[in-house]
């Protein structure tokens, strides 16, 4: 099989012409296998798409045209009313966030313990002290106030998981930039439930050339170093 080992990028499937030669050609969406309801993408144009490999299917479809450098993938799930993110909410928005990330660490650290997996032994021994820090928060839903107050009086704590997060999506390649593209999988999956993260990561970008430097993300979280 020709194509047994050929790669194309996301919307496009192999191909082999009668030589024998692999080619990458678009995916034809209604080709596409079965997909669940939870399964369901919500694109930029704001239509809801059976998968993934519809959307990028009908992407590559639209290429060269206006419409398909438009067309990315907005959010998972179905589309839906999105509300507009007030001022108020987005200054917001990076204390409940620095406390999700830390929960996930906390989380990790205790699936790993008995059993390594998630995380590696030097992530391990840095989110240690967090976890052994008694004046930890709980996870749950926390007023404003409380995790403002938290942040400030156990500052270190939060200084970690923000750098981790930033690592865990500065990927492809591994550059201190975060691009449009690898910051879309955290961004996606959280829309609907953090209708602000799309104003927070554009705010972000301080200089304004479509890339977060690792310096910026920290601005954002409010770590100084």
């Amino acid at each position: 099989d020709p194509c047994r080992n050929f790669h194309c990028k996301r919307g496009k499937v192999c191909h082999a012409d009668k030589h024998g030669k692999p080619n990458c050609v678009c995916q034809d969406p209604a080709a596409c296998p079965p997909t669940k309801d939870y399964e369901h993408v919500c694109g930029t144009d704001n239509k809801t798409y059976d998968g993934t490999c519809q959307l990028f299917g009908t992407k590559c479809q639209l290429e060269g045209t206006k419409m398909g450098r438009q067309l990315h993938l907005d959010y998972m799930g179905s589309c839906k009313y999105i509300p507009r993110c007030t001022d108020y909410e987005v200054d917001q928005f990076p204390l409940r966030m620095r406390d999700w990330l830390k929960n996930i660490l906390m989380q990790y650290y205790e699936g790993d313990l008995g059993t390594s997996g998630f995380l590696t032994e030097k992530q391990r021994s840095k989110v240690k002290k967090i976890y052994q820090n008694d004046k930890r928060l709980l996870a749950s839903d926390h007023a404003v106030e409380l995790l403002l107050h938290d942040f400030e009086k156990n500052y270190h704590m939060y200084v970690y998981p923000v750098h981790w997060q930033f690592h865990q999506l500065d990927q492809h390649p591994v550059d201190r930039l975060l691009t449009h593209s690898e910051i879309a999988p955290l961004r996606a999956s959280l829309v609907p439930m953090e209708h602000c993260i799309t104003r927070f990561f554009q705010e972000c970008d301080g200089d304004q050339n479509k890339l977060i430097a690792l310096k910026e993300w920290c601005h954002c979280f409010g770590i100084k170093e």
